[in-house]
Parts: structure tokens; sequence; C-alpha cells
């Protein structure tokens, strides 16, 4: 039994078959007949482990072999036909020889096992930004989990004309879960990716990052549009206008928080809502107005679990209470619910750590690890698999197939003491620089070495599908399309800290006191201070209401500083990697973001 008649998609299914070999094939159709019978049969071969039906129900438990719990860069590939179209920031091989190398790993893979073909819709069916894809799997968690994260089964054909070939072709198979033979190729001229040994759902969904940000973002390079590593929420002010903004950080800076934030009781009690259209992939497209849609190409949330509670993020805690999946957490086996470092400060006294293994938790807790670091029940990035729907702070335009209209862009880093709380550039040809100049500092917790600058644009750097050159310059001309329709952009830093080391600025729901500024400065409501690096809030145009205790003047003051030393040291910076990192490599940066450099150098010398 097929799903559609489209011929492009049946041969390369007949010719995918053949090369694999499976002893039976399944097409998914997304009903609950069929998925609950999958679910029935992953229980039954232990791949899946049923949770505690009264307080989650519909969750069901997953675990990943040791060796294959995260992406793997250093085995991800884009493979151009050009090696210059691939660009510095990515891995390259020519696509003749990764096939021919590939080819006969797949050579009767699924022998003795089940095909799954998925098809899937990136974005809600019938919008004009969506795209359609077909998955082959022999795994059926890589099922169940697409069945939450996209819009999956026959109705994503209705994205896709009879006779079209502009569909993703992903394969994959997790094979032997080989570390030495796992590969994650992307071949973008191809539409195609090839994902193999793993069964970790960063390098299985292929629906993820591979096609929505890798194959996505090139697809948005030849066709005119954005495929950005940006969570979409919108604000409701009391009036009932809602603004929608659009936002990137490299991890660990809470994204996932300031898609789901909560506004702080003074916002709340005037009437101020957020709404989460999407938490990490926005896809932006020019409307009949001229102005930027963005719609969540996907339809749940892959969230890293540890850290997630009711104080950091109650929304996101919320949105695993039912029929979510669990991957890499523990379980307390008393009642049969997951645990993870962060969630509450009581480990299981009777538990199964992340590799299986029955532990006291509160013991297991205590005791040092080869790193010297007290051992974790749960893997630091064992992850939740939520349906959208779950959320509590869901946008009612969630599936609205048109997309939600982008007024702000925002863009951020962990940075200790070089950026302010916020700032807005002069024009999109500087937002963009901003966006190519987006850096974290690596904190203790992530390596040895504190302060380390690591550079990651438009936190995009392991998922830009082509030259990261080209990429820039296609920033500066949708620019140049969208015109005086274009948003307004930004950078933000909520880990400023002081000269003791303490954070400045309280975060979480309170970083709603910020985008409201950027709210009021798209509307032309609230002045600002020019400096030489952008457009500045004035001390006391950030509502300060309830934290003035956190936020006295002397810290505003600072928060909002720019300290022109560190400045001329971040431009010499950003030469250097522009340079050695980039140009020297291989990168055609546009000459605009050079002019730019110069003019915020110039306007520094002159401050």
């Amino acid at each position: 039994m097929s799903l559609t008649k489209n011929p492009n998609v049946l041969k390369w299914i007949e010719e995918m078959t053949s090369l694999t070999k499976p002893d039976k094939v399944v097409w998914i159709d997304g009903s609950k007949e069929q998925l609950d019978h999958l679910i029935e049969e992953a229980l039954a071969s232990g791949e899946m482990v049923k949770l505690n039906e009264d307080k989650f129900p519909g969750c069901l438990y997953h675990r990943t072999k040791p060796n294959d719990v995260a992406r793997v860069e250093d085995r991800t590939f884009i493979c151009s036909r050009k090696k210059e179209n691939a660009g510095p920031t990515n891995n390259w091989m020519d696509p003749k020889e990764m096939y021919a190398m590939l080819t006969p790993m797949y050579d009767g893979v699924m022998k003795g096992r089940t095909m799954y073909i998925i098809p899937y819709s990136m974005g809600p069916i019938g919008s004009p930004i969506a795209k359609v894809g077909v998955e082959i799997t022999d795994s059926i968690y890589v099922v169940l989990n697409m069945n939450i994260m996209t819009r999956m089964g026959a109705q994503a054909f209705k994205n896709l004309p009879d006779d079209s070939n502009d569909f993703v072709r992903g394969l994959h198979s997790k094979a032997d879960v080989d570390p030495e033979k796992r590969y994650i190729v992307q071949f973008p001229e191809d539409n195609t990716i090839w994902s193999i040994n793993s069964a970790y759902g960063g390098n299985v969904l292929l629906g993820k990052k591979c096609f929505a940000l890798r194959i996505a973002s090139y697809q948005g390079w030849k066709e005119g549009w954005m495929a950005e590593h940006m969570l979409i929420l919108g604000v409701k002010k009391p009036d009932g206008d809602i603004k929608y903004i659009t936002a990137a950080f490299p991890s660990a800076c809470g994204k996932t928080n300031l898609a789901m934030l909560i506004p702080p009781k003074t916002y709340k009690d005037a009437g101020y809502e957020v709404f989460t259209v999407g938490d990490d992939i926005a896809w932006m497209k020019q409307g009949d107005d001229g102005r930027l849609y963005a719609i969540n190409p996907e339809n749940g949330f892959f969230g890293v679990a540890p850290g997630t509670n009711e104080k950091s993020n109650f929304n996101a805690l919320e949105c695993t209470k039912k029929n979510a999946i669990f991957t890499n957490v523990a379980i307390n086996l008393d009642d049969m619910t997951p645990w993870w470092e962060g969630l509450d400060k009581n480990p299981p006294t009777n538990a199964e750590e992340w590799k299986g293994a029955k532990v006291n938790g509160k013991e297991f807790t205590s005791v040092m690890g080869d790193d010297g670091k007290p051992q974790k029940l749960a893997h630091p990035n064992s992850r939740f698999t939520a349906p959208a729907v779950n959320c509590p702070c869901l946008s009612s335009e969630f599936n609205n197939p048109k997309g939600v209209p982008v007024t702000a862009m925002i863009f951020g880093g962990r940075r200790a003491s070089t950026t302010p709380l916020v700032y807005q550039s002069f024009d999109w040809v500087h937002g963009t620089y901003i966006g190519s100049a987006v850096s974290s500092e690596t904190t203790a917790a992530a390596t040895g070495a504190v302060g380390v600058l690591r550079h990651d644009p438009m936190a995009m750097k392991p998922f830009i599908g082509y030259n990261v050159g080209d990429y820039w310059a296609h920033w500066l001309e949708m620019g140049e399309k969208l015109g005086d329709k274009a948003p307004k952009i930004f950078n933000v830093n909520w880990f400023r800290q002081d000269e003791n080391g303490n954070f400045m600025w309280p975060g979480f729901g309170d970083n709603m006191r910020v985008l409201d500024w950027i709210i009021k400065r798209c509307e032309g409501k609230v002045d600002a201070v020019e400096t030489p690096i952008g457009y500045l809030p004035k001390v006391g145009d950030i509502n300060l209401t309830g934290i003035e205790d956190e936020v006295t003047p002397e810290i505003e003051k600072h928060l909002l500083s720019v300290d022109v030393d560190l400045w001329k040291k971040e431009i010499a910076e950003m030469r250097r990697y522009y340079n050695d990192d980039i140009k020297a490599k291989g990168g055609n940066i546009p000459q605009k973001l050079y002019d730019e450099l110069d003019m915020i150098e110039e306007r520094l010398n002159k401050a």
C-alpha cells in the first residue's frame, strides 16, 4: 500500500528498498491504530518502556547506547558538488566519493528488519512556507518521535503536488550503531540526507537539524527565503495587539526559557501575555504585504531535560506531562516516573540510571565519576520529545499557514563584560554584522578554560548548509528585498557580571522587561542613546518595577554601559575571526560586513 502516486517519491523508495533489502515495508499513515500497534511492538521488544499511566499518560521511555548520546559534528558532512560551496564551517567530501563510501554500508542493512516509510510536512498543512520530506528508517523510535516533531503520515502529501520533485529524501538506518561508521550526511543539491549507525534523535530525526536547518538554509538561499535557528514568540499587549519576535542564541543561553517566558507579576497584572510559536527553528518568507512572515516548521519540542524544572521553565515541564518520549533520563522505579538533575533536589532512592543500572539515586549522585564530578542519573544531554499542543502558552497562530509577521529579531550570547544588556542595530546591514559576531564565553561547567570566546554566527555554525560567507550575503539580500518592512534587529546579553562574577540581571521572566523596550523601539514609542555600537536604552526606560532592590540605579547604569577599550578589542577579534577563521579557509565575506567593522571602529576611536 502506497500513500502517494507521485512517481518521483515511488521511484526513490523503490531504489532505497532494493539497496537496503528489508524483510518488510510499512508505509506510515499516521493513524492512531498503526501508532498504537508500533508502541506495543516497541514495548514487547524492550526498545521502549511505558511510564506511569496516571502521572504521565501516554509517555514512553527510551535509552540509547552510551556511545550514541548527542549530535556528532565531526561525522556530519555537507556534500555539495564544489568544496567552496560547503565553506569553512562544514566538513566536506565529494558527493560521488561519499555515495561510493556509504552505499556498501546500506547494502542489505535492513535484512531481518522492517523498513518504515515516513511522509512528513515541515510546517502546517497547506502553508506556502511548508515543505515535505520522506524519511526511510528501520527504527520505531524514529517513527514515534517524528509523529511528535512533524505533521506525519498521509496528510503530509497534501503539501506535495502529484508530479513534484520538491521533497527531501531521508535515508536512515541504525545499522550496528557503530561510532566508527557513523555518518550524518547532507547532499544539498540532491535534496537528500543519509544517516547511518546512530539511533540518537539529533542524528536520526531527519526533519530536525538535517532538513529544517542544513537543507532548508540551502533551499532558502536558492529560493529567496530564510531558515534560521530561531525561536518565535508573540507578546500580547494590554490593548490586545500582538507583536512577534524571533531570536537566536547559542546553546546554554536560555533560548527555550525565552520562547516560553512567563511575564513577571507587574506585567501580568497589567494584562501582558507571551505566546510560544516555536522554541528552536523559524522558516521566514516575505508575504504579500512585503513583511517577513515566520512559521515553526516543527510540531513538537525536542528539549534538553536536565535543568528543566517548575522554576526554570514551568511551561516546558508542563509539555512533558502527556504523550511525550523521554530519552536517557533516569527512571524512578517506585512509581515509574522520569527524573533528571535539576528537576528537584530529591534523587529517587530506587532508580534506574540512564545506562540501565539499578541504583540508589541519592547515593549514586554522591559518587564521583572518572571526571572527578558526581555521577549523573540522567545523561547531561538527555531529552524529552513533547507535542507542541501540550504547551500551556502555545500561540493560537501556531498552525496559521501564512505564519506570523516578524517585528523584531534578537541575537544573543553569553558575555561576562563586553556586551550591554540590550542594544539595537542602526540598520539591517549592521544587524547582519551583529548576527555574524554572535559568540559566547565558555563557562567552567563547559570546559576547563573559562572565558574562551566561541564564535557561533547567528547561532547557526553547525547548521549552515552552504558557505557561511554566502549565507551572510543572503542575509544582506533579504534585507534589500524587505526594505523598510524589514524587522528591527537587536542584541541582548542576560549574562553580564559584576567584578565578583555575579550575574547582574535576574533573567528568566524578567527578560520580558527587555522585550517591552524592544517593542516600544519598533513602535517608535521610546527614544534611545546613540553609541558607537548601536542604540542603547536611556537609563530609566527599562521598566524595573518590582526588581528595584536587585537592579539598583548603579547596576542599571553598568548593564547599559559601553566600555570603549573592551569594544576595540572586540573589533580586533572580529577582524581576526573574519580573516583567519573564515576568509583564509574559503569563506566569501561580503565587503559590506568589512565596511561595518570599519565604521564601528571609527566611531569607537572618536568616542
